[in-house]
């Protein structure tokens, strides 16, 4: 059973964290944002929510799980906002079930290593073994401040780090597999609704020549986050929650008319 926080009322927006993270990153956005139903999941493997059944799920699967937790919240259509690993299930959830999608939005976006050679993806599959076989607390200390911007807040170098020291090895081996196998292109070919990216203009790791290549090639709008590095809605959260309220509203504007 698929957990998830929320808080609010009115138009729904679903945010989707990536691959080290969990739904308790988002706590900027569950202070700071107004005037909609905000749900943020925990991915299946992550935080309080069992693994998927398939030991190597693809993206189809996480969507799959998203559809059913939805339903058990009573919401029938949302905006998806993903980040990072997130942004590709957003997408595959996009494409497997449009009518629930108002509006998408891929913030940082990992695109996957699915059109990559063969030893591409086993090496990014490897590296990432590697990782978590560490163990998690050599992971939040070594990593967390890279996916900020320099110079970031204690506190949110913080944040990122306890989301690492929470991952479950099942949930993070499932996602890496996610992350070497699949391709964010594949599922953005048969999702027809309004679409738009953003990304840190530090972001090191999904960098933003990417993320803009990403809005050209289906000719979607593109947001450099200013003073933001890959965890964007942690280090400039004033202004990613601004273009939340853009984006809800505009959701909402389009229901009145």
């Amino acid at each position: 059973m698929i957990c998830w926080r929320e808080t609010g009322e009115g138009e729904a927006l679903t945010l989707l964290h990536g691959i080290s993270s969990c739904a308790a990153s988002w706590h900027k956005q569950f202070s700071g944002v107004t005037g909609c139903r905000l749900l943020a999941w925990d991915m299946p493997g992550y935080g309080d929510s069992p693994p998927l059944a398939a030991a190597l799920p693809m993206a189809a699967d996480y969507a799959d799980a998203l559809a059913t937790m939805l339903e058990r919240a009573g919401v029938e259509k949302t905006v998806l906002l993903g980040h990072s690993l997130g942004a590709l299930v957003a997408c595959a959830f996009a494409a497997v079930y449009p009518k629930r999608v108002k509006r998408l939005v891929l913030a940082d976006p990992a695109q996957g290593y699915g059109q990559a050679a063969p030893e591409r993806r086993e090496q990014v599959w490897r590296s990432r073994q590697r990782q978590i076989a560490q163990g998690t607390e050599a992971m939040a200390e070594s990593r967390a401040d890279k996916l900020l911007r320099s110079g970031a807040r204690i506190g949110d170098v913080a944040t990122v780090a306890a989301g690492m020291r929470r991952l479950r090895p099942e949930g993070y081996l499932a996602a890496a597999w996610l992350l070497a196998n699949e391709d964010i292109h594949r599922w953005l070919a048969d999702w027809r609704g309004p679409l738009e990216v953003w990304c840190g203009e530090q972001d090191a790791i999904t960098p933003p020549e990417n993320a803009h290549a990403l809005a050209l090639r289906w000719r979607a709008p593109y947001l450099s986050i200013p003073q933001a590095g890959h965890a964007s809605y942690l280090d400039n959260e004033r202004f990613f929650n601004q273009q939340i309220a853009r984006v809800i509203k505009e959701a909402s504007d389009e229901c009145t008319h």
